[in-house]
């Protein structure tokens, strides 16, 4: 794809110097007007080091660090961090250390590559569990690395292709009409490496990252506090929990508080309502006039077994209209990619470096062979009867081309991809299908769940380049050289989590006392089970929670954050709740606006490393266990869930009061 421009001759007389280093345009983030064009930071008419041996070493490094990280983190509590933030952080950080000489160009790549670890991780791990979760009901299906590895891969190198002949309409043509909020925060973090607070910003996050990691490392490995505070520690609240089935619980670990606070109060308060929902009125209302055999149960069994799955129609639901909403994006995109691929756009002047993709005929060339090897995997790796495997494969291309642009317009507008959503109504869509040419039973399972995961992670690529593409945009880097080096992070990324998901498995387990928790997982495997197994399937509980979806939509209420919130645990949204809630606080602890944004940054960062620090302290306490160790607090539930309070409330206190020590710059 060639983007070209009129030779303007006076544009090669400007150097470097001539954008200040440590600013973004003051264009950057609002609509142009006719006659304006927006510079980036590193000039257009100038050559820059981007890939070198430094760049794709530490992006790789990353990638691997944070894959491992965010795979441990999604398992245990059903929420992916974004790498980004971070991981440019540490760019920025090492760059400074090592006195790179103008480096916004490498970190640009290093963030870009290290950046597939999240979108990687969120694609396997929503799906790909599921099959140990249904190998305890059904011994013969089998789990194998190369399975995870490969349907990792495969998807993410579809979500790069199909995705980058809308990069010019998402990040060029739709200037300042999104707002990017992930990409905004990356780009202010690589930007500042000129600037002399970057020193600062990284002690900053160092400091937040060994907070949260050893906090969450003892926890999880001396359990010397709760992990859960929860009222049924208590015995009043145990007489609640069985007679009205009302429970409240909240996870004290760091990494869930900071993910809070990125996330922000708005949506965190939205899916903590729908969590809210499900435990305060639909489970109480079962567990009071449901059948004798419900109201029987526990509030948590009646939330896994009948509650969460109102929760698993809604997320189908947003899903779907999450298309109808993008349908003109979907039209917009592909006729653009056409004329580009036509040759039809302006041919006079020169190409330029800052907006120069991998060409249109490489991208048909490569598409075509990842897509042979895609039906080359169903058949001889997955399904082994060809007319099954090329329905299979039809599938695949149509949902992941479709719902390409669905998952690139809601990282722009709310920084959420909706890929699990997405994948849900795959899974129901992709299983009757199958169902109807004769693929069922252990072997449909299978088939449907490497299937989804490769939809799932198209999906998550496609939505998390989109980010990468647009910090890009704004430095001025060259989308050619971000584009053919993410194949490597992706190639990288898979093999890590493929690793990561069976060490987690040894460990843990899926099913059982004590599992990983792995809530999309879990709503796959529920989903995909009775189609399967012509069993039962509760199409009454799905539907009502597609009318939720729809009207929540029609009151003007994200009705994925909701539903997600509905099938996600109470233990796990309450600190979102708290997180999102300092936040705010914390954005208007003053009425000086520079102060206020300041402290509101700073925040944000030592969230960012209590995530990365918490996830990355995890995979050494699951290491921990894995070679044996283990260890019981000589303490009583009371006092374990009373040191819980205590010591989630220093935590809360530690980011407030550092936040609020940033000062007007």
């Amino acid at each position: 794809m060639s983007n070209k421009i009129p030779h303007n001759a006076a544009a090669d007389n400007l150097s470097a110097a001539d954008v200040d280093p440590a600013n973004l345009p003051e264009n950057a983030f609002r609509e142009l007007a006719a006659d304006e064009e927006y510079r980036p930071v590193m000039h257009p008419a100038h050559e820059y080091r981007e890939v070198t041996p430094y760049s794709v070493t530490m992006g790789l490094l990353l990638a691997i660090i944070f894959s491992a990280a965010a795979a441990y983190l999604g398992l245990r509590v059903g929420q992916v961090f974004e790498a980004a933030i971070p991981i440019a952080i540490i760019a920025v950080g090492f760059s400074s250390a090592l006195k790179k000489e103008n480096p916004l160009g490498q970190n640009v790549i290093i963030q870009s590559i290290g950046a597939c670890s999240g979108v990687i991780v969120a694609g396997a791990i929503f799906t790909l569990p599921a099959l140990y979760i249904l190998q305890a009901t059904y011994p013969e299906i089998t789990v194998n690395f190369i399975e995870i590895f490969l349907s990792s891969l495969l998807g993410g190198v579809l979500g790069i292709l199909f995705f980058i002949p809308f990069r010019k309409y998402f990040v060029k043509d739709m200037h300042g009409k999104y707002p990017f909020p992930e990409a905004t925060a990356t780009t202010q973090v690589l930007v500042s490496a000129q600037s002399a607070s970057t020193g600062s910003q990284a002690k900053t996050l160092v400091i937040a990252s060994l907070i949260g990691g050893i906090y969450d490392y003892v926890v999880a490995t001396f359990g010397w506090w709760a992990e859960t505070v929860t009222t049924t520690a208590a015995s009043w609240g145990q007489a609640l929990a069985e007679k009205a089935k009302v429970v409240l619980s909240c996870n004290t670990g760091a990494a869930l508080l900071g993910l809070g606070y990125i996330v922000g109060l708005k949506y965190a308060f939205i899916i903590f309502a729908g969590s809210i929902f499900v435990w305060w009125v639909v489970i109480p209302v079962m567990g009071t006039y449901g059948s004798e055999a419900i109201v029987a149960m526990s509030p948590d069994a009646i939330f896994s077994n009948y509650a969460r799955l109102i929760g698993i129609g809604g997320i189908a639901m947003a899903g779907i209209i999450g298309i109808i909403k993008s349908w003109s994006i979907i039209t917009q995109a592909v006729g653009l990619a056409g004329r580009e691929m036509r040759g039809s756009g302006s041919s006079s002047g020169r190409t330029i470096r800052w907006q120069t993709d991998i060409s249109m005929k490489h991208i048909v060339v490569f598409t075509t062979i990842a897509l042979i090897a895609v039906l080359a995997f169903f058949w001889f790796g997955v399904i082994h009867t060809f007319w099954q495997a090329l329905v299979a494969w039809i599938v695949v291309t149509l949902i992941s081309f479709l719902f390409t642009t669905v998952a690139a317009n809601a990282i722009a507008i709310v920084g959420s991809n909706p890929v699990s959503g997405m994948t849900l109504m795959t899974l129901i869509v992709a299983s009757a299908i199958f169902v109807a040419v004769g693929l069922s039973g252990t072997s449909g399972i299978v088939a449907s769940m490497v299937i989804g995961g490769v939809v799932c992670t198209a999906l998550s690529m496609a939505g998390g380049f989109v980010t990468d593409l647009k910090i890009g945009y704004w430095l001025g880097s060259t989308p050619r050289k971000q584009e053919s080096w993410k194949f490597l992070g992706t190639l990288v990324s898979a093999a890590t989590v493929g690793g990561v998901i069976l060490l987690m498995n040894q460990v843990y387990g899926f099913t059982g006392d004590n599992a990983l928790v792995a809530p999309q997982a879990n709503a796959m495997a529920k989903v995909i089970e009775p189609l399967m197994m012509g069993g039962e399937t509760p199409w009454t509980l799905y539907m009502v929670g597609a009318i939720l979806a729809l009207i929540l939509n029609w009151l003007g209420v994200p009705a994925l954050a909701f539903c997600l919130g509905m099938f996600i645990p109470l233990s796990l949204n309450t600190p979102l709740l708290v997180g999102g809630a300092i936040a705010w606080f914390v954005a208007n602890s003053s009425k000086i606006k520079e102060i206020a944004d300041a402290r509101r940054d700073r925040g944000t960062l030592i969230a960012s490393g209590m995530i990365a620090g918490g996830a990355l302290f995890g995979v050494f306490a699951a290491l921990t266990k894995f070679v044996g160790f283990e260890y019981t607090a000589p303490m009583s539930e009371g006092t374990v869930q009373t040191l819980g309070v205590v010591m989630y409330v220093l935590l809360i206190a530690y980011l407030w009061w550092d936040s609020c020590r940033a000062k007007k710059l």
